[in-house]
């Protein structure tokens, strides 16, 4: 799992806390301890009931559990006081749409599922994740220059290897996109035991450069700090 860094010494839910990163499978996040199905509000168990897919279904489970534990790791509350909602920018209405926390206004929050793998953010201000099976493919590319700029799109195609590079870009505009905001930091790195590509918008940790994927292990640093789920710092951001 990647995260920034643990701290809560700024005091409960103050906008001075740092931001809490946090990318599973979503196996990992449901065998966790302090963690479960229950701690769901009402209107998410019925949000679930029309998804048909079971595997879908866990994924989704993982991300909204996530988000909780994400949540109590800033504010100090255990997960089950943690109550997070959801609204939408453009019709105003709850029950979807961006996440957040209604005790917390001045926390971001944000999460994000996939074929498997769950992540979710908590920090102070507008903050976005996003995450993506390593083999994912995005595209096709006149689907791809519809929703992101084209000079991007380009440059991504003109790499010695395209996929990964659109990929990246991909996961880059998602992030920025639940962030709400173009102009936050950005981190975008892979987080190889999960086979997972992770990009961070706007929380603490992140410089506003984006990682290149070199090759290197970028899944953060080691030091497992909960049981069955590891705990790591978010990368340095650069190439």
């Amino acid at each position: 799992m990647s995260s920034g860094p643990g701290r809560v010494g700024a005091g409960p839910g103050r906008v001075g806390a740092a931001a809490v990163a946090l990318v599973a499978t979503t196996a990992e996040v449901l065998a966790h301890p302090e963690l479960d199905e229950d701690l769901l509000a009402p209107w998410e168990r019925r949000r679930l009931a029309g998804i048909r897919v079971p595997a879908r279904r866990d994924d989704v489970v993982a991300a909204r559990l996530l988000l909780r534990l994400c949540a109590s790791r800033v504010t100090g509350l255990p997960p089950r006081d943690v109550t997070p909602a959801q609204r939408c920018p453009g019709c105003g209405r709850d029950g979807h749409g961006r996440p957040y926390l209604p005790d917390h206004p001045g926390l971001g929050a944000s999460l994000s599922h996939a074929d498997g793998l769950a992540a979710a953010v908590v920090g102070p201000g507008p903050v976005g994740i996003d995450v993506e099976p390593l083999t994912r493919r995005p595209g096709p590319v006149a689907v791809l220059r519809r929703l992101l700029p084209h000079d991007e799109v380009d440059a991504a195609r003109a790499e010695p290897d395209p996929g990964p590079a659109l990929l990246r870009l991909w996961v880059r505009r998602e992030a920025l996109f639940k962030a709400g905001r173009d102009d936050v930091p950005l981190t975008v790195w892979t987080d190889r035991r999960r086979a997972a590509v992770v990009a961070l918008a706007g929380a603490d940790g992140a410089t506003g450069a984006d990682r290149a994927d070199r090759g290197a292990a970028a899944d953060g640093t080691a030091g497992a700090l909960l049981p069955s789920l590891s705990l790591r710092q978010a990368p340095p951001s650069g190439r």
